[in-house]
């Protein structure tokens, strides 16, 4: 079984927001694979579905952004999994918009959703993809109101064209072959 966490904050408020780049891209990924998100547990909205022959649960936490790591222990626990079962797909403001970096573990590198997880789990060796969505571009913007703006129409192409390539290589993700994921996914744009 695999379990792909993305993350964002819950609300119309928030959708389509740069800190959502994880939900939407779980949404991109559950419809091109039948997978409906519509079950309620683990303080989450899940949809789970057999795709490359394993079963594959869809997770996009409902506990808001800063205290993720209480949806993923809550999976975690529940199916005994351990930390290889899992992938976390987050927004990233150190990259541009659309870039893509895999990672196998590491800090939460200001990621206030990714530091929760490592406190939950208590470890920082989990797969996850960082989403680039750029980062504030005035001096003195608030980065809080950054990741909690919407993208711009331009960016919004580029970061569907990010979900396109994460789903394009989701039989690898499956089969947790992260070296070639990460030789197709970490490239600059």
């Amino acid at each position: 079984m695999l379990v792909i966490f993305g993350l964002g904050n819950p609300g119309k408020k928030y959708e389509y927001t740069r800190h959502n780049a994880g939900f939407c891209t779980v949404d991109y990924i559950a419809s091109k694979h039948g997978i409906k998100i519509n079950k309620i547990g683990f303080n989450s909205l899940y949809g789970e579905g057999n795709v490359y022959g394993e079963k594959l649960l869809m997770v996009k936490p409902q506990t808001f952004m800063n205290i993720s790591g209480k949806a993923v222990l809550a999976v975690k626990s529940f199916y005994k999994l351990e930390n290889s079962d899992m992938l976390v797909i987050y927004d990233d403001i150190s990259m541009p918009a659309g870039q893509l970096r895999v990672r196998l573990k590491g800090s939460a590198g200001g990621h206030n959703g990714i530091k929760d997880i490592i406190l939950s789990i208590n470890s920082d060796e989990f797969p996850r993809i960082k989403m680039g969505v750029g980062a504030p571009i005035y001096e003195g913007e608030d980065v809080a109101d950054y990741v909690l703006g919407r993208f711009t129409d331009n960016d919004i192409a580029v970061m569907s064209k990010a979900a396109e390539k994460i789903e394009e290589n989701l039989e690898l993700i499956v089969k947790r072959d992260y070296g070639a994921l990460m030789s197709k996914l970490n490239m600059r744009i």
